[in-house]
């Protein structure tokens, strides 16, 4: 028999207001009715773990029960939001102040802060903690809600903010905990707490396979013509599967080998310059490329090698790359600004033009994504480079959360000409049409 408590709660999920003007209760889809009164139900198991493919309203939903138990929980409740980091966890307070702003019920009755929402009523607060966030041992909590685990990180600190938090869920005798996340690789942590719960009577599992039941056919089609099988697997039919390792396969590396060497200019193209510095350790790799209707042609490489004795001077690599933009024009090059801020402003001075693109988890993760697909498709034209083609074939594609992917390599390999391909593939591949012709 559901409690009294849990039917007021789920009233309260079932009138917040979604983006679109429908009530919670109008839009949802059973599995989602049957997870949020699961939740709700004080007479259920107190732990939850929850699995459903990407942009399946796990974020949202969580959010509203979050809500829901806020206005309906004792004085002073305590409820704890954690999240793969602090952007994931500035998206379940975007979710929180959108049903806030929507709902009518709510005017007034919530403060929302950045990383606390506190009910004024009866001064009960969710807090949002980030799995890189310091150390969260000794907190109190009547819920915990844990947003997509399968793609935290598997570094020692987000493990340690679990079991903190996990554990402080038992010190409270009616506290209970959610796990929502899209499914992840077998071998990351989180699998064994499913594992844990399939088996536990204080757990309820429930994972909900397949696509989001809205998505579009033809969005799902190009997710699946772009991604690696196995991501699209983990993200869009919410399955536990190992990712593939290797960029690519020989077969299609050798299929994009079409041209017999470096090419010659010609004023109908625009050209990019794709540059990644390595001083001693990596080498420092610059490549020249221009788009031919949907493949990337790889024009000119060069590559400079240095040692902690005698780094590569930036002087050789700035004389290389001005001659090719006055060879090759017009160009624009494409760089990490961490690496070569300098170069970059010596550059500029002489009206090259370049731009920046700032490396971070996402970006490192297009920059895969796009090399990948480009070599899967066949969508590069690259000359018979022994260094360039060894490199290619053994670079590895390490996932370093569902979905986000980076470029890696063995210790007695290289992936700078890959990450400089990819740099000058993924600016080619991304500008406007227009833009590839008025912005010189």
């Amino acid at each position: 028999m559901t409690s009294r408590l849990a039917l007021d709660a789920l009233d309260v999920m079932a009138g917040l207001v979604l983006e679109d003007g429908r009530s919670w209760g109008d839009a949802a889809y059973g599995f989602q009715w049957e997870d949020t009164k699961a939740i709700l139900d004080d007479t259920s198991p107190p732990y939850h773990f929850l699995t459903r493919a990407r942009g399946s309203s796990k974020t949202t939903d969580l959010a509203g029960v979050a809500i829901a138990m806020l206005l309906t929980l004792p004085d002073r409740t305590r409820l704890h939001w954690l999240a793969a980091d602090r952007d994931q966890g500035a998206l379940a307070i975007d979710a929180i102040a959108g049903f806030v702003s929507r709902t009518p019920m709510l005017t007034g009755a919530f403060d929302v802060q950045s990383w606390r929402v506190r009910f004024g009523p009866t001064d009960s607060t969710l807090d949002v903690l980030a799995a890189d966030a310091p150390s969260a041992w000794g907190i109190r909590s009547q819920g915990v809600f844990v947003d997509e685990i399968a793609q935290w990180a598997t570094t020692p600190g987000p493990q340690r903010l679990w079991e903190a938090v996990s554990t402080a869920v038992a010190k409270t005798g009616q506290a209970r905990m959610v796990v929502l996340t899209t499914a992840g690789d077998p071998a990351h942590w989180s699998h064994k707490i499913l594992k844990h719960a399939e088996a536990d009577p204080m757990w309820r599992v429930h994972q909900v396979l397949g696509p989001a039941p809205w998505m579009e056919h033809d969005r799902l089609e190009e997710q699946r013509r772009r991604l690696p099988e196995s991501s699209y697997r983990r993200l869009f039919l919410n399955e536990w599967t190992e990712a593939e390792d290797r960029l690519t396969t020989i077969d299609d590396l050798q299929a994009c080998v079409t041209l017999e060497g470096p090419q010659a200019p010609r004023p109908e193209h625009r050209y990019v310059l794709g540059l990644d510095l390595g001083l001693k350790a990596d080498l420092t790799a610059a490549v020249v490329c221009h788009l031919d209707e949907d493949t990337v042609v790889l024009d000119r490489i060069n590559t400079w090698a240095g040692t902690s004795e005698h780094p590569v001077q930036l002087g050789d690599v700035e004389t290389w790359l001005t001659q090719a933009c006055t060879t090759y024009h017009p160009a624009t090059v494409v760089l990490d600004p961490w690496q070569a801020i300098g170069l970059a402003q010596r550059l500029r001075h002489k009206r090259i033009r370049v731009e920046e693109y700032t490396f971070s988890a996402s970006s490192v993760g297009r920059l895969a994504t796009t090399i990948h697909l480009l070599l899967r498709e066949q969508r590069l034209a690259l000359p018979p480079n022994e260094g360039l083609l060894d490199e290619l074939a053994n670079v590895r594609l390490k996932e370093s959360s569902p979905g986000v992917y980076r470029m890696d390599h063995d210790p007695d390999k290289h992936d700078d000409q890959a990450i400089a391909l990819a740099l000058a593939a993924n600016h080619l591949i991304t500008l406007p049409p227009k833009r590839q012709w008025a912005a010189y």
